[in-house]
């Protein structure tokens, strides 16, 4: 059975004045590279893998969404709603404390899910040989926005021309540059 998606939300609760902090760009809340660094830090630490990070909200009042999950964890086994609540309540006093996110903001800890979301290239060796979807910023290859396929790796990672390679259902493997690439996330099949 797959894990349920789990989701955990705390709102700072730091009763002490903040000065306003440069982490808003035009009303919308922007990535504050300090706080993404210790997080992944201070995740791991708890034993867990902090697989992304997503920034909404505004400057007065930040979303942080965090999904964790398992090191080395496979499709179908994951963290549960137990797990991201400790994570949560682990993580709120540093994040209370930390002047460049508002008092206001709000930590949301949930599980990836069964469509997980693959971002770092470890993910990518990982996930070896599972089906994923592939969701571009326009169409990709000349075919479409979104291509399913085997994950077959990554090509020439590091570089610019790096590239998510997938077999499609038809037999073709294609190499698909991450530049082009919004989202890539495995898919669910029921058995």
């Amino acid at each position: 059975m797959p894990p349920l998606f789990c989701s955990v939300w705390v709102w700072g609760s730091s009763p002490r004045w903040r000065a306003p902090v440069c982490c808003r760009e035009a009303g919308s809340m922007r990535v504050v590279p300090e706080i993404e660094d210790e997080l992944e830090r201070r995740v791991a630490d708890l034993g867990y893998e902090l697989v992304e990070v997503r920034w909404g909200g505004s400057g007065q009042r930040p979303l942080l969404k965090l999904r964790i999950d398992h090191p080395d964890s496979k499709p179908g086994s994951g963290v549960t709603v137990d797990e991201c609540a400790t994570v949560s309540r682990s993580l709120e006093p540093w994040l209370d404390a930390h002047e460049a996110l508002s008092r206001k903001y709000v930590l949301e800890v949930s599980s990836p899910g069964v469509d997980r979301p693959l971002v770092r290239r470890r993910d990518f060796d990982r996930f070896r040989g599972e089906r994923v979807a592939v969701t571009g910023h326009a169409v990709l290859l000349g075919r479409s926005t979104r291509l399913e396929g085997e994950l077959l790796g990554l090509q020439e990672e590091g570089s610019e021309a790096e590239a998510v390679v997938l077999r499609l259902a038809d037999g073709e493997e294609v190499d698909v540059p991450r530049s082009k690439i919004r989202r890539v996330n495995l898919v669910f099949e029921w058995k």
